[in-house]
């Protein structure tokens, strides 16, 4: 038979799967000697089976009973005894940390006899009627669900009675009248009198602890935090130890180091004659713990050794709750303490000089996502502006400019020497010059996969999207929020990381992270200015990223369509390209060339089109193989929708209608643009004429790439230099597709080679982005030279989602109701497409064993899918510019995560 209830003494912190986090942390500090008050962990197992019946399994009530006994003899008082009771605290214990959102319930087993007995006991009566009062309060909301605001309400009535400003200026009496105010909300709000049975208060506060498990805020906290919902949560069931006996009793929070800032010292709150919920409860005001050793010099003192010994144990920064009762200090709880990122780089630095950990595990102690944090400019924390509106943070960063709304604005003020916003109801590829124009972007609609969102992100541009109460009018040139008209050129600033919104200049604050990024480490300790906790800071981030690129097996390439971000990558570590995007290149100015390709009637008017691009392609990669030189450049033969180079269908057919309505003749020039955009018309264009099968379809296209890509590398090679191109087809299907492509490539590579006499050796290679793709990868590796997983389009056409739709039309309900914990397209769906990627990579070994293998969708820069990549055997991963320091961190991180399993396997 199972067993549900475990004393202290009984466990371990490695048993948080049974104990929860703070259950196992209480056996710990038990097991060193700490002073814990006696007490019981309720399994998380008890939890479940509760959740799932309906009732407590039938073997709970008489396991806590035998532990209720021990707890008893260990501490030599009774629970529920008239004279010297024993009186516990209810509380949870996930094994998460999940700080606030499930229930506490503390002075159980008080009620109308008792509490004159622990009046007796401690020789004083208004603390025994304060904890009684708790109890009632604690309870009736937490068990009884009454809204907690009533005995607030009651609680002022009666210090506006007495006369007096704080609760512990209340007298017993006035305790008296609270506790008899608190019984009647009970009553009255739950129809039933509060329990005078200490058991039954057990029973139900246990069951409440239970039920918290799946209460809206505790659901809500998971799906942020991507907990389990299955898990449950563990009780804790612990002597009372109190802080509210007087002057020479208190409680408090305490950290071994400063959790901001990642220092050693003195850090946490202190407050005396209180419970340990007035600390967190914000209800009277903290003393800083030095003012403890002031108070009650032995007590600091042992809390110091305590902290000290804790952290050794742990071997890192501990968060702990404390409570002295009369000279004694007792200690309550113990976690790995929370830290901002700046604290998490120097903290694992600190502990490994001194001696308490190793790079491996310094390195586990930081994340990619710490180091975002570091990278980006942030509005200074004392600005005191409160923000406008919010959206989603798409980008990170901050951003303050004036408001514009198109492209010929953007580009106009940032000649002028302006900074801007751009701010847009959404965008799309056409708005990209404005984008690049623009210090940041803000868009009424669409999520954090939505295009405004990726190429921000690409472009290491900060953008808050979906800010759904921005009413946006480009005609008119303003945007309304409520009553707040703003006009184009007005200053706002906007934070990528909170999706803040607001109205005139916030001061912004560089990351000096950055500088070290982007120019080494002499820069940013410049850029420091001799402040020493900056320049510790930097030297904790370079110590950690230079180890990670010492034991990473996976390389880190850059998304690079121009040779501006191929500087800025290799600027950053990149170790190549793995992904130019040569569609970017035909925007703009361009778009009328591709669009005449389009038009072409007959293989002349097509070729004639086709000419005027050659050169200045060849010029596109010239300057970037040049940039990238002596690095693998991998470059994606054109993959836009056709749409996008072609006038949208409604607005010619209703500029060629009122043209006839008014009798005038239409520009023939449209007439044959319209007669085109009909015939090409498609209803899903993501799935229509692209990739592959426009290079099929229109084969000029595709053939003066490689021309120009052929012709770049010879070019560079007599000029000494080593430019490594790629050609990668986009969107094969199907191994035929890729092997008419190769001939035809090989014919060109062939003949720039015999017209120059240069010889030429250039891999072609495809993306695996469609299903089929992944399970005939064996087939197309006899092929491919090389593939590159776009896990983007794999996504969509896997989940059969379009990314640029679903966001706003039902991941929010998807979230909500749990059938997804974060959009497939932030992180990589591992049990899906994870396993057509898996499925791709050892297919395309078997046939080809050498085969080069990476990923350069959006989730070549996520955290979480750069372990998956590792774990599946790819050889790089690829990512915008602005996050390749987060992926060589991360590739680091997953190659010591995969040697420790090993080793432990």
């Amino acid at each position: 038979m199972a067993t549900f209830v475990f004393d202290f003494s009984e466990g371990n912190k490695d048993q948080k799967d049974l104990l929860g986090g703070k259950g196992a942390n209480l056996a710990e500090m038990v097991n060193m000697g700490l002073p814990v008050p006696p007490g019981f962990t309720i399994s998380t197992e008890a939890c479940k089976a509760y959740l799932k019946d309906g009732k407590s399994p039938d073997a709970l009530r008489v396991e806590v009973t035998q532990a209720l006994r021990k707890t008893e003899d260990q501490i030599g008082r009774h629970f529920g005894a008239d004279k010297e009771p024993l009186l516990l605290s209810v509380r949870s214990g996930a094994k998460f940390s999940m700080p606030g959102m499930m229930e506490t319930v503390l002075n159980v087993g008080l009620n109308d006899t008792s509490v004159q007995g622990l009046a007796e006991f401690a020789s004083d009566e208004r603390f025994a009627w304060d904890s009684y009062r708790r109890l009632i309060q604690m309870f009736g909301k937490t068990v009884l669900d009454i809204d907690g605001e009533l005995f607030a309400a009651a609680l002022d009535a009666q210090k506006a009675k007495a006369g007096v400003a704080s609760d512990p200026e209340l007298t017993a009496a006035d305790h008296k009248e609270v506790v008899a105010a608190y019984k009647q909300i009970v009553l009255d709000e739950a129809g039933l009198e509060f329990p005078q049975d200490p058991r039954t208060q057990l029973n139900m506060a246990i069951e409440a602890v239970f039920n918290s498990w799946n209460t809206e805020r505790a659901r809500l906290y998971r799906r942020r935090e991507r907990i389990p919902n299955d898990l449950g949560t563990a009780v804790n069931v612990m002597a009372m130890v109190f802080g509210n006996l007087g002057e020479t009793s208190g409680t408090g929070v305490c950290f071994t180091r400063d959790p901001s800032t990642g220092h050693s010292g003195v850090y946490g709150d202190y407050l005396s004659n209180a419970q340990g919920e007035d600390v967190v409860a914000g209800i009277r005001n903290t003393l800083p713990l030095a003012e403890l050793e002031k108070l009650d010099p032995k007590s600091y003192a042992d809390l110091r050794a305590a902290m000290r010994q804790l952290e050794t144990h742990y071997r890192d920064l501990c968060d702990i709750e404390f409570t002295v009762e009369r000279g004694k200090l007792w200690m309550l709880q113990t976690r790995i303490g929370k830290r901002t990122a700046a604290a998490a780089f120097r903290v694992a630095t600190q502990l490994v000089d001194e001696h308490l950990i190793t790079m491996d595990e310094a390195l586990g102690r930081v994340s990619g996502d710490q180091l975002s944090q570091l990278l980006f400019p942030h509005f200074a924390a004392d600005s005191g502006v409160m923000p406008l509106a919010k959206g989603l943070g798409a980008s990170p960063g901050a951003s303050v400019g004036e408001i514009v709304f198109d492209n010929d604005g953007a580009t106009a003020r940032k000649e002028a020497g302006a900074k801007v916003i751009l701010v847009r109801r959404e965008t799309s590829p056409d708005d990209l010059p404005g984008m690049v124009a623009s210090v940041g972007v803000l868009t009424a609609r669409g999520g954090k996969t939505s295009h405004a969102a990726v190429v921000a992100r690409g472009m290491g541009m900060c953008a808050v999207v979906g800010a759904e109460a921005l009413k946006v009018d480009p005609n008119a040139k303003t945007v309304t929020v409520g009553g707040t008209v703003l006009h184009e050129g007005e200053i706002i600033a906007i934070d990528g990381a909170t999706g803040e919104i607001f109205v005139g200049e916030v001061p912004v604050v560089d990351s000096p992270v950055m500088v070290y990024i982007s120019e080494g480490i002499d820069a940013a300790q410049q850029a420091a200015h001799g402040d020493p906790e900056t320049q510790d800071l930097i030297n904790s981030v370079d110590r950690l990223l230079r180890y990670a690129d010492g034991v990473r097996r996976l390389r880190v390439r850059a998304n690079a369509d121009t040779a501006e971000d191929a500087i800025r990558a290799r600027e950053r570590g990149a170790q190549g390209i793995g992904l130019c995007r040569t569609e970017h290149q035909f925007l703009g100015e361009r778009r009328t060339y591709v669009e005449a390709v389009i038009l072409a009637e007959t293989e002349d008017e097509r070729t004639a089109a086709l000419d005027p691009l050659v050169p200045v392609q060849r010029q596109d990669f010239v300057e970037l193989l040049t940039a990238m030189d002596g690095l693998p450049t991998t470059i994606r033969l054109i993959d836009p929708p056709l749409h996008e180079f072609l006038p949208d269908l409604t607005e010619l057919s209703v500029k060629v209608a009122v043209a006839e309505a008014k009798g005038e003749e239409a520009d023939p020039h449209e007439l044959k643009l319209l007669a085109a955009v009909q015939r090409m018309h498609e209803a899903n264009p993501m799935l229509g004429l692209r990739g592959v099968r426009l290079g099929l379809k229109i084969p000029g296209l595709f053939d003066l790439q490689i021309r120009a890509i052929a012709e770049a590398t010879v070019e560079l090679l007599g000029q000494g230099k080593r430019p490594k191109p790629e050609i990668m087809v986009p969107l094969v299907g199907s191994v035929r597709e890729l092997q008419i492509i190769r001939d035809r490539a090989e014919k060109i590579i062939a003949d720039v080679t015999a017209t120059t006499g240069t010889a030429l050796r250039i891999p072609i290679g495809c993306m695996i982005e469609l299903p089929r793709a992944a399970l005939t990868a064996g087939r197309i590796a006899e092929e491919a030279e090389f593939f590159s997983f776009g896990t983007n389009d794999l996504t969509q056409t896997t989940w059969g989602f379009s990314r640029d739709d679903v966001e706003s039309a039902f991941f929010a309900d998807y979230l909500e109701s749990g059938v997804l914990t974060i959009s497939p397209f932030e992180t990589l769906d591992g049990f899906g497409v994870g396993k057509l990627v898996k499925m791709g990579v050892e297919a395309g070994r078997a046939t080809r064993p050498g085969i080069h293998v990476g990923v350069c969708g959006e989730h070549g820069g996520d955290p979480e899918s750069i372990h998956f990549f590792h774990a599946a055997g790819l050889d790089y991963v690829s990512c915008s510019p602005f996050r390749v320091p987060v992926a060589r961190l991360e590739a680091g991180r997953a190659a010591v995560d995969a040697s420790e399993h090993a080793a432990s396997a």
